[in-house]
């Protein structure tokens, strides 16, 4: 049986709106997980070690304040479009959209005020809760009014994140949730004692800006070939690496299939990411550098957390040949993504 409970958890400051944001509470024997009305954040979640005994396994901030000040979208669901998009253009049925510019020449994760920075509405459900919110026509540059849903379910140690979303006028869309993990516990200094396996034959090279250049390369031989688990540090090391930012392609199924799986071995908690969508981006918190305060006054170092977005593949708007991330009026968007925790 899942527990659900809500609480207040603070005020919107004026110049963000007000409002209230509230925290959604889902219990389950061996999972808590806490998801706030701003963002759809997940803010906290616990989950036990070998020895039953639980941990907060990711990074975030104990008050609102937190969130309401610049981060790197902990926790967060990101859109309309997740990732980057080159010089924040793309064109559509002849006409050209340019978007808000928040990463170098690029836009990343919606734009300035994207999907993490706004107040969804809520609907406690018996196993969970479901958020709505309608993005407006025009909203960070993007076309068409797009009601979106993005619910919660916890059954056991396993999490469901559903997203769907209905268009009025054409326009891409990609959500994800950035959640970034630690299975030691948030907090701890990095996670090199993690092994990770991600079930990938290829993945997207990038440019200097982060920009898939377009080629689809094959892992094999490379230090991108994770589909047998390797232990994190000792492979950045073995292959000069400054850390993971890339998409891995998953193969293009409609039905879910389990994609990436880390274990902590000195805990015995593991974590396995089941989906529907067509990447998984690996990210190792490289942009971490410390100077953040998290929850309980601990700040974040570098790869002190790492990331395993499920999502369309970066860019995809301006690349034919990436899977399809245009919604069309009529149609129906609909992901979902499993996070399953357990011990081994």
């Amino acid at each position: 049986m899942t527990a659900v409970r809500r609480e207040a958890f603070g005020r919107m400051p004026q110049e963000e709106g007000g409002g209230e944001v509230e925290k959604f509470i889902l219990q389950s024997d061996s999972v808590k997980v806490e998801i706030l009305s701003l963002g759809c954040i997940i803010a906290a979640l616990e989950t036990k070690d070998r020895d039953g005994k639980f941990s907060d396994v990711v990074l975030g901030f104990d008050t609102l304040e937190g969130y309401t000040r610049k981060h790197p979208f902990f926790g967060a669901v990101v859109g309309r479009v997740a990732n980057r998009i080159a010089k924040g253009r793309f064109t559509l049925d002849g006409k050209e959209y340019q978007l808000f510019l928040n990463n170098g020449p690029n836009s990343l994760h919606g734009g300035a005020r994207g999907f993490d920075k706004v107040l969804w509405s809520p609907q406690v459900l018996p196993d969970g809760v479901r958020f709505f919110r309608l993005s407006p026509d025009g909203e960070e540059g993007y076309p068409g009014d797009l009601k979106v849903w993005v619910t919660y379910t916890l059954s056991g140690g396993k999490l469901a994140i559903n997203y769907q979303a209905q268009t009025s006028k054409t326009t891409p869309i990609s959500l994800t949730n950035h959640a970034y993990f630690n299975l030691a516990g948030q907090g701890s200094r990095d996670v090199y004692d993690h092994e990770i396996s991600i079930e990938a034959d290829s993945y997207l090279p990038v440019d200097d800006t982060k920009i898939p250049t377009g080629e689809v390369a094959a892992v094999q031989g490379t230090g991108f070939d994770l589909r047998q688990p390797v232990e994190l540090g000792k492979h950045l090391q073995k292959f000069h690496l400054d850390g993971f930012d890339h998409n891995f392609c998953l193969q293009q199924v409609q039905s879910p299939r389990l994609v990436a799986r880390v274990r902590h071995p000195p805990t015995g908690r593991t974590m396995e990411v089941h989906t529907t969508q067509p990447g998984i981006q690996f990210y190792t918190g490289n942009n971490l550098d410390g100077s953040l305060k998290g929850k309980g006054a601990i700040t974040y170092p570098k790869h002190s957390a790492f990331c395993l977005e499920t999502q369309n593949w970066p860019d995809a708007v301006n690349k034919p040949h990436f899977p399809n991330v245009l919604l069309q009026p009529g149609e129906e968007y609909n992901h979902t993504t499993w996070l399953v925790f357990n011990i081994a």
